[in-house]
């Protein structure tokens, strides 16, 4: 079933969770652990994360080979492994970062084959040791541009002429940011950005992980105002350790409210500070379920420690 479809059937709001592959050479049995911790809650939907290679130069016999290694591969097949594992949908991110636009088409044809019909359409971070996004010579600079090919490819148009060609049936999300995307000069712009990616096709938004309700709120506000209708799912991300008061903020460019700072950080020990994060996550879910929200949309990291606790709390 489509992300779309499920929110407008359901009666009651959709969870989904999000995972990281293992690194290569790992097993994918820890991931199974961690969905195991988790199907009891029920999710309808189990998004995959993509990253781009890290591009490295080796010099062999005296030539430098440009060489793109890759630290956790297997997005695909994880997806395929989840889906016949606990027959549940998957979601798959895709994104713009090394693939030219002919490499995107048959990636997509790929998963079209697989019977796998969500995405979620990212620009994607810069490589591993880029500071800028540096976009493939032939491929997508901005996600907007990646959703409008998806679109087109469920209209039946490919980037040749094909006759009689078989239109893609992709129900495509896009991601939002309640505090801006970091690289956007002001919140303003970057809701018309996100604008964009609707127009172009975009079904639903999945928000950036956020720590106050009221940011929420008034991320939605501002995009019912400037005309996006589509649904707006809040991305959740519990806390449960001192030192994620300064690696969230610092990696994903968030602000974590003073009262979870004050919560956490007058703990005594380790588990009473998993107590006062999870307490506050719980206590910021249980306002955007009662706000009426689609769904929730769980960062687990590949964890399923906090993200079952949290669970527990609201649904056990």
């Amino acid at each position: 079933m489509q992300v779309i479809e499920a929110i407008r059937k359901s009666k009651d709001m959709v969870l989904s969770l999000e995972i990281t592959p293992p690194n290569k050479g790992t097993s994918i049995d820890e991931l199974f652990q961690t969905m195991d911790i988790l199907m009891p809650f029920k999710p309808q939907f189990v998004n995959v994360t993509y990253h781009q290679p890290q591009v490295v130069y080796e010099e062999i016999d005296d030539i430098i080979y440009r060489i793109p290694k890759r630290k956790k591969p297997g997005t695909v097949g994880i997806c395929a492994s989840i889906a016949n594992r606990y027959q549940i949908e998957t979601v798959p991110h895709f994104i713009c970062g090394g693939f030219s636009k002919y490499e995107t088409e048959d990636a997509l044809i790929d998963l079209h084959y697989l019977g796998i019909e969500n995405l979620l359409a990212l620009r994607g971070d810069p490589a591993m040791g880029e500071r800028n996004f540096i976009p493939h010579r032939d491929g997508h600079r901005h996600a907007s541009e990646l959703i409008a090919q998806i679109t087109s490819m469920n209209q039946g148009t490919y980037l040749e002429e094909l006759d009689y060609a078989t239109p893609t049936n992709f129900c495509i999300g896009v991601a939002g940011y309640p505090e801006k995307h970091f690289e956007s000069p002001n919140f303003e712009k970057d809701m018309l950005n996100l604008k964009h990616k609707i127009d172009n096709g975009g079904h639903y938004v999945i928000t950036q992980m956020f720590f106050d309700f009221e940011v929420y709120k008034a991320f939605v506000e501002k995009a019912r105002e400037i005309g996006i209708t589509v649904p707006i799912i809040p991305g959740i991300k519990p806390l449960s350790t001192m030192r994620q008061l300064a690696s969230i903020p610092r990696y994903f460019h968030v602000s974590i409210p003073n009262d979870f700072v004050e919560a956490m950080e007058g703990a005594r020990t380790k588990e009473q500070v998993r107590k006062a994060g999870l307490a506050k996550t719980t206590e910021l879910c249980r306002k955007l379920i009662d706000f009426g929200v689609p769904g929730l949309h769980v960062y687990t990291m590949g964890k399923g420690g906090a993200t079952g606790a949290l669970l527990q709390e609201l649904f056990g």
